[in-house]
Parts: C-alpha cells; sequence; structure tokens
C-alpha cells in the first residue's frame, strides 16, 4: 500500500464521517437543490461541480499547509487540533440548538448559464469561511502528528472527502423535488440529520482531546 494512503479503520471511519456530512443539509446543498428545482438538473450539477472545484482548492491547501505547520512544529500541530477539537464541538452544539437551517427558495433564483452557475458554485465554496475551518480542522483527526507520511495522507483524505461527496451530491440532484419536499415536510428527519451530524462532530472532538490527555 502506498504510503500516502491511511490504514483501513482510518479511511473506514473517515469515509462514513464524510458521507454523514455530505447528506447534511448545509449552503451548498441548499445551493445544488434551489438551482436544480429552477433551472433543471444540468444548473443543479453545474453548481455542484463548482463547488467541487472549490473543495479541491481548499484541499490542497489544508493538506499543503497543515503539512508545513507539522514539519515546523509538530507541537504547533498539536495545539491546533485541540482548537480543532473544541471548534467541533461548538458546531455539534449548533447543529442541536440552532438545526441545520435547510431551506430552499428557487423563487428570484436567477437564470443563468451552465459555466455562470459554475462559477457562483465555485465562489460560494470559496468564500465560505465555514468550509476553510471544516478542512482545517477535520482533516487533522485522522493523521498522526508524528507520522512521516502525514502530508500526503492528509492531501489524500482532502481528496477522498470530494470524491465521496461527488456521488452523494448528484443523487440528491437527481431526486431533488422529492427531497426538498421530503425534508420541508419532516421535521423529524432534520432532527436525525442534525443530531447525525453533531454526533459524528462530538465523537471526535472527545476522541481527540482524550488523545491530548495522555
Amino acid at each position: 500500500m502506498p504510503p500516502f494512503i491511511p490504514d483501513f479503520m482510518t479511511v473506514a471511519t473517515f469515509a462514513l464521517a464524510s458521507f454523514v456530512l455530505a447528506i447534511t443539509p448545509g449552503p451548498d446543498m441548499g445551493l445544488f437543490l434551489a438551482r436544480t428545482v429552477a433551472g433543471g438538473r444540468k444548473l443543479g450539477f453545474a453548481a455542484m461541480l463548482g463547488a467541487s472545484t472549490g473543495l479541491i482548492g481548499h484541499a490542497l491547501l489544508a493538506g499543503l499547509g497543515l503539512s508545513a505547520l507539522l514539519a515546523a512544529s509538530a507541537t504547533a500541530f498539536m495545539v491546533l487540533k485541540v482548537i480543532g477539537a473544541l471548534y467541533l464541538v461548538w458546531l455539534a452544539w449548533q447543529a442541536i440548538r440552532y438545526g441545520s437551517g435547510f431551506s430552499v427558495d428557487p423563487s428570484g433564483v436567477p437564470r443563468q448559464s451552465f459555466f455562470a452557475t459554475w462559477l457562483t458554485g465555485l465562489g460560494v465554496n470559496l468564500t465560505n469561511p465555514k468550509v476553510i475551518m471544516f478542512f482545517v480542522t477535520f482533516l487533522p483527526q485522522f493523521v498522526d502528528a508524528a507520522d512521516p507520511h502525514a502530508s500526503g495522507k492528509l492531501v489524500f483524505l482532502g481528496f477522498m472527502f470530494i470524491v465521496i461527496g461527488i456521488p452523494t451530491g448528484a443523487f440528491i440532484i437527481l431526486i431533488a423535488e422529492r427531497f426538498t419536499e421530503f425534508m420541508r415536510s419532516s421535521k423529524r428527519a432534520m432532527r436525525i440529520f442534525d443530531w447525525s451530524f453533531a454526533g459524528i462532530m462530538g465523537a471526535f472532538a472527545v476522541k481527540l482531546l482524550f488523545a491530548q490527555a495522555r
């Protein structure tokens, strides 16, 4: 196995967490669905591809940036992970207290070309500070600061998140109308999403904080 690929349990755990995050309603999903409902699946896919392009940039910058931090100071890398754990706890609390805030309003969405919609998805993703914080705090949970191949693993996991998110987003776009109706009508489903998100974030935060206490 190439050294930049984490062990099986790490990959499996990361895949599960990424999938739960991919199906949890958020700004990107709202954009995909709004464009799909207003302009058809073509524009939904354009928005998704734009956001995915932005994620490539986030994955590379986070992986290389965290790698540089690790190379400079393992202690600083550990401090970042602890701060990240606290941030994940905050995200979990926000999800439980306020919910996902899922909203799709296709009315008033401007008619755009495929390229213009792609740019919209790219811009929304690149300028979203929550996406940056996600990559900076989420990826380090799966990499040991003492691992000599940490840099490669960080980049690998970043792209793995994108690979999991694209087919998940594509499926949601294909069933956009039914999905939006279901999400609007089922408060129970929304709370399940919220608690799933909070559970994933909380579990990783606790795991990390206990690891630092050893």
